[in-house]
């Protein structure tokens, strides 16, 4: 039984945590904020993400609290045309083994929560940011986190799961500040009572114009919209969580068709992100050091994978763990290696998503309608079944 360091108690961290100590280790998650809590609304999770919560003991939990939706609808935003969608139901289901579904973050989360603070081999320490560490040399039994604080914690293993900002990341890569995308998000979350009944879609919709794109789909169970609004606006600093006015929200989206901006309109109490993501690099680990999710592979949103591999990578880092800790140093290494280029693709995929899909402009519209009406339910299958139909161990 080894000590395992984790910085982070997001989704990520809290994830590897119920898998390491599914494996017999002790393990000490250090979050920085003084409370473990999840900020942020929807999260889609494909069949992937369900096959990692299972093998971590949560899948039924989680399971309990999500929304099944029928389809993934591809919608023109700019004159109200359907033009693709893919099945999520039975055949999807029977192909991948798992639903698709989407939830609130908290929903997600809480799960993850409760089942490490029921684990006696799980302790869980907020007001913990870990700023560094430091090892010795090759064949060195211990790292020891250092805190903002001062105090040192010493254990056979440091996790980075510290987020897109990691300062574990900026130790171990040293690749500096996270790559501004251009792009803004605006999100909502308003009670679905006040959705007309019409647009009540049990759909992931999203609504494609030049240089933005629009989604929205239920969360809580039902009793939700998500809407998240972006615009291609060559944004160049990083911004989070910034309240905004409904009225600047709508003006950035004046080609919206008539439906389309009947949902947008319906958006409460906006917020504003400036998306950021990181370039894929090949090294995640320094010795008894290793990065997890978006300290890892921070990727944009389009693919709706960035929990989903986090997830994955909690499940892998386990079972590359359950070993001696004597071992830790090759395991890691090995850990890396089955995950990079995995993930490498989704971080790169999602940045073309952007591109290619969401944001294209005149004939570009155009040629993408057509190819994505030209796709059968099993071309579709096909095309995500690299992503949607990942297996773990």
């Amino acid at each position: 039984m080894a000590n395992v360091l984790i910085a982070g108690g997001g989704i990520g961290g809290l994830a590897a945590a119920l898998g390491l100590a599914g494996r017999g280790h002790r393990v000490t998650v250090l979050e920085r904020r003084d409370t473990f809590t999840e900020l942020g609304a929807g999260i889609q999770l494909g069949p992937n993400a369900f096959h990692a919560l299972d093998l971590l003991g949560v899948g039924s939990q989680v399971r309990d609290r999500a929304v099944y939706i029928d389809e993934l609808r591809f919608m023109d935003g700019t004159t109200d045309e359907r033009v693709a969608s893919m099945p999520l139901t039975g055949d999807y289901r029977a192909r991948f083994g798992n639903p698709y579904a989407v939830v609130q973050r908290s929903d997600l989360y809480e799960p993850l929560l409760e089942g490490c603070r029921s684990h006696p081999l799980i302790e869980l320490r907020g007001g913990s940011s870990v700023v560094s560490y430091e090892q010795g040399g090759q064949g060195s039994g211990e790292v020891t986190a250092v805190l903002s604080s001062g105090e040192r914690l010493s254990g056979a293993a440091l996790i980075g799961a510290d987020g897109i900002r990691s300062a574990v990341r900026r130790q171990l890569v040293g690749d500096g500040d996270p790559r501004v995308s251009g792009h803004t998000i605006y999100r909502s979350v308003i009670p679905m009572e006040q959705v007309p009944e019409e647009l009540r879609w049990n759909t992931v919709t999203l609504w494609a114009g030049p240089k933005w794109h629009f989604v929205h789909y239920p969360i809580g169970g039902g009793a939700f919209l998500n809407l998240a609004a972006t615009r291609d606006d060559a944004a160049e600093v990083a911004v989070v969580g910034k309240p905004t006015e409904r009225d600047h929200v709508l003006n950035e989206f004046p080609d919206l068709g008539d439906t389309a901006r009947r949902l947008l309109e319906l958006g409460q109490d906006w917020k504003a992100w400036v998306l950021c993501d990181r370039d894929p690099v090949d090294v995640w680990t320094d010795g008894r050091v290793a990065l997890l999710g978006d300290a890892a592979h921070p990727m944009l949103q389009y693919a709706a994978q960035g929990a989903c591999q986090a997830l994955e990578d909690a499940v892998v880092i386990a079972e590359s763990l359950d070993c001696s800790e004597d071992e830790f140093v090759q395991r890691l290494e090995k850990y890396s290696a089955v995950r990079r280029e995995r993930t490498a693709r989704t971080q790169l995929v999602a940045r073309e998503m952007g591109r290619r899909l969401y944001h294209p402009v005149g004939d570009g519209a155009r040629e993408r309608n057509a190819m994505l009406a030209g796709l059968s339910a099993d071309d579709m299958y096909d095309e995500v079944a690299w992503l949607h139909g990942a297996e773990l161990q």
